[in-house]
């Protein structure tokens, strides 16, 4: 099969083309697995961390890849919950121990980063962590809602908001636009306020209906509930700290931050920042829960990600687009 495998950590700065196409053997299913062919796999920045080793995979080469789609192939033979021919999503999560703390264990193992992942055209998972796919949604359109989507979901439960409240959202890429739908649905009556860079991720998220959107450094024009933060960098969570309300709650979501401006952190002022009860709440990893409850709940407003398809021997040139790019909604490779 063919495969884009990395080989060993590299700074982007320096190598272009991290990832190598080679042929690999199709797996082989164990007993509760199901063998995938797949489809489609997001792009997602946390294969920017592995890449530059900010969380190193667990061996190499390795295939990347955890927002996964495609039809069943082959079934182990202890596999119970799905007929060949099914079209199934696999997330970041690939194996933990079932309970409702796994994303926390040290059982947990993560896809595309512990095991190979999607820039395939064949991966395997136990059946416990794959997903059906709402008919909803094409295979590109599935794909990111496989981690984008569904850590948007837990980051949204994490922010601890009700309807009315204010929720802003600091980073406006493939997790935050479909985070945005989400509380459109989920909160109706709750505002949601964004702080992005560029000025055409403003006028995106405007489309996409935030009711207010500025620099990230800017205040808006009300204190805010909570916001989340789904960038790599620093100064959006020391600046998001200054819009919230006392009591207010920032849910940072992501993997790793990037030290690039980790000297902003040098800004921080207890009583500006941080006093009057402020909360700071970190997404750590996902459970099969979160995706269970979060794909039809997709297909029940529906969400409409929007996506940048490419081919899978175009990986690299997704991940620096990525990296360096202004990123509107989410990248996916067509395998």
């Amino acid at each position: 099969m063919r495969a884009m495998i990395l080989p060993k950590i590299v700074s982007l700065d320096k190598v272009k083309n991290p990832l190598h196409l080679i042929d690999l053997p199709i797996p082989t299913p164990k007993q509760d697995e199901v063998l995938i062919s797949v489809s489609a796999c997001g792009v997602c920045h946390t294969e920017l961390d592995e890449i530059e080793g900010r969380t190193m995979p667990a061996k190499f080469p390795i295939v990347l890849g955890h927002e996964v789609v495609g039809k069943i192939e082959a079934l182990g033979k202890a596999v119970t919950k799905f007929r060949k021919g099914d079209r199934v999503g696999v997330g970041w999560i690939h194996q933990s121990t079932g309970g409702v703390d796994e994303n926390l264990s040290a059982d947990f193992r993560a896809t595309g980063r512990d095991t190979n992942g999607g820039y395939a055209e064949y991966m395997t998972v136990s059946e416990g962590y794959a997903y059906l796919i709402p008919d909803t949604f094409s295979d590109e359109q599935a794909a990111p809602l496989l981690c984008a989507g569904a850590i948007g979901y837990r980051a949204l439960k994490l922010a601890n908001i009700k309807d009315g409240d204010l929720l802003g959202l600091t980073g406006f890429g493939g997790s935050a636009h479909l985070v945005l739908q989400l509380a459109q649905y989920m909160y109706p009556n709750s505002n949601v306020y964004v702080f992005a860079r560029d000025q055409a991720t403003r006028d995106f998220a405007l489309e996409q209906g935030a009711v207010w959107v500025g620099d990230t450094a800017q205040r808006s024009p009300k204190a805010l509930d909570a916001i989340i933060d789904t960038t790599p960098a620093w100064k959006p969570l020391v600046e998001a700290l200054l819009n919230l309300r006392p009591a207010g709650r920032l849910v940072i979501n992501a993997i790793r931050k990037e030290d690039t401006d980790k000297d902003y952190l040098l800004n921080l002022s207890y009583h500006k920042h941080l006093w009057m009860e402020k909360e700071i709440k970190t997404v750590a990893n996902i459970t099969h829960q979160d995706i269970d409850e979060f794909l039809p709940l997709a297909a029940a407003i529906p969400i409409k990600p929007e996506v940048t398809s490419y081919k899978l021997e175009e990986a690299n040139k997704a991940l620096l687009e990525l990296k360096y790019n202004t990123v509107k909604g989410a990248k996916v490779l067509l395998i």
